[in-house]
């Protein structure tokens, strides 16, 4: 397995600094968290992240989530 160590994190620093670990996924797509100096977790940025199974349902409103967020200035200049 080859990771990128720019996706790497000790367990104590996701612990202690959970935001700056999740900044680094939406970053990267996703983070490998280290447990006593092996790979242990994997944190991952699910509107990155195309192998995330989900249902039809939870497909669409993902992407209406990610469609208002991108576009939410747009939608509300509409709403007027």
């Amino acid at each position: 397995m080859h990771i990128d160590t720019k996706r790497i994190v000790s367990i104590s620093e996701a612990n202690q600094n959970f935001s700056r670990v999740a900044r680094l996924a939406e970053k990267h797509g996703e983070i490998y968290i280290f447990k006593n100096n092996k790979p242990k977790y994997r944190l991952v940025d699910l509107e990155k992240d195309a192998a995330i199974e989900m249902s039809e349902d939870e497909k669409i409103d993902f992407v209406a989530a990610r469609i208002l967020k991108r576009y939410r200035a747009a939608f509300e200049e509409l709403a007027k």
